[in-house]
């Protein structure tokens, strides 16, 4: 019986010899084996030891993200402090690449055995040792993906059940990072779609999709968990601010300076870096310590708003100038990579006596200047491989590569927009994409011909 012309066709149905799926699980255990070495108990950041410590409390800001604390409580008694969050972070990074490289290997054994090897590239691999929600989010959504991925040519229980958790995955990656809701609607396309890609069912599901995410944050933070508000967007609108008082010569915060202030707001303030330069930096701390007096709060209410809109209409070009000025630091420049701070105090971080991580550490130093490092080398890769695969688009292999990579660009890109730091963390979902979706836009080419 012929097939009904109106629907797709069926994926073909490919298999991995078994001495080539033994060798890829053996190369998975082995780098997961490697991760353990290096790095356990992982690396407390400071942004870590803040969630860390919410659990004590159980008391929770949307600040940072209250899922993470959560998750961690859950994981917390495996090994507790940094390694329970290491261990899960390990486990979900292993798992997704090892998933991508079998099924990989399904089109091209050799090909298969490749992907684990691109999981020890230094940008993927050594950030696995900073506890960075940024990490967290970023192998969440590469196990998503390649959950569906290895399921598209299964059975029908098994598929469903594939995309089932990944949506699990993927609205856990927006909680961890509401700036992702713009990238999601391409991650949301490939698992509903996970055999071929077409254009017009993005755009169809890209505002459906952005109105949901957001409501999951809502109702997520603000219903369920009851968290406080800490006005994190706030932070944007004071960068803004900073930056538009830069590049327009006046003042546009809604406060009235002393002479000497002015001058540093005009002059020295601003760092395409970071916000901070207007909260924890000297010599412009006085900036954040007035907008939060105590007697006249700003930050957080309307006036910061409203603030912020008058400038943004008063002095457009100096706001793009300042946005743009970020944005090319973001991607060009060489920016925080690995936090650092306590790596040579053995009573602060148990990594200090480590000869494995020491010696990584020495190799993250020679490479970090070069483009291995830079945001920008992986939006480039990203889009290539997005390309490289678009002829293929309609093969599930090509359509998981425009999917990962598709979501990267657009991850990346929103923080032209959004971006309030240029640390290399931000662009980690383009590396684990790029790397991920590379192997499978070379499949692609091999199943379109098959």
């Amino acid at each position: 019986m012929r097939d009904d012309p109106g629907r797709p066709p069926r994926p073909r149905r490919f298999a991995t010899a078994p001495i080539g799926a033994l060798a890829i699980v053996a190369l998975a255990a082995i780098g997961f084996a490697f991760t353990i070495a290096a790095f356990y108990p992982g690396y407390m950041t400071n942004d870590a030891g803040y969630v860390y410590g919410f659990i004590k409390d159980w008391r929770f800001g949307d600040w940072q993200s209250p899922v993470m604390s959560m998750l961690w409580w859950l994981v917390d008694p495996i090994a507790p402090g940094s390694g329970s969050m290491f261990l899960l972070m390990a486990t979900l990074y292993w798992a997704g690449f090892s998933l991508v490289a079998l099924t990989v290997a399904r089109r091209s054994v050799w090909l298969g055995m490749v992907v684990p090897l691109l999981a020890l590239s230094p940008p993927a691999f050594m950030l696995l040792a900073m506890i960075w929600r940024d990490i967290l989010f970023g192998v969440a959504w590469l196990l998503a993906v390649a959950i569906v991925y290895a399921g598209t040519d299964r059975r029908t229980a098994v598929r469903l059940a594939a995309q089932a958790l990944a949506f699990v995955l993927l609205g856990f990656g927006i909680l961890l990072r509401p700036t992702a809701i713009a990238a999601a609607p391409f991650l949301a396309a490939y698992l509903i779609w996970p055999t071929r890609f077409n254009g017009k069912q993005l755009a169809l599901l890209f505002l459906p999709a952005l109105v949901l995410g957001y409501a999951l944050v809502h109702l997520v933070y603000y219903v369920v968990i009851d968290v406080k508000r800490e006005n994190p967007l706030h932070s944007l609108l004071v960068f803004d601010l900073g930056g538009i008082t830069q590049f327009s010569g006046e003042n546009q915060f809604p406060v009235q300076w002393s002479a000497e202030e002015t001058a540093l707001l005009t002059s020295r303030c601003y760092n395409p870096d970071r916000w901070d330069s207007y909260w924890t930096i000297e010599p412009c701390r006085f900036v954040m310590a007035r907008l939060e007096r105590s007697d006249d709060v700003i930050f957080g209410t309307p006036r910061l708003v409203e603030a912020w809109r008058r400038a943004v209409f008063a002095h457009p070009r100096a706001y793009l100038r300042h946005r743009l000025t970020y944005f090319g630091h973001f991607l060009a420049d060489s920016n925080l990579t690995l936090e650092l701070y306590r790596a040579d105090d053995p009573a602060k971080t148990p990594l200090a006596r480590n000869p494995i991580f020491k010696a990584l550490v020495a190799l993250h130093d020679k490479l970090k200047p070069t483009v291995l490092f830079r945001a920008g080398s992986w939006l480039l890769l990203a889009i290539a491989v997005c390309a490289l695969a678009w002829r293929r688009r309609a093969t599930p292999s090509g359509a998981f590569a425009i999917g990962v990579t598709g979501s990267a660009v657009v991850y990346v890109m929103t923080f032209a927009l959004v971006g309030v730091a240029g640390d290399f963390r931000y662009a980690y979902w383009a590396v684990l994409a790029s790397l991920a979706g590379a192997g499978a836009a070379i499949a692609a080419w091999r199943e379109a011909r098959s």
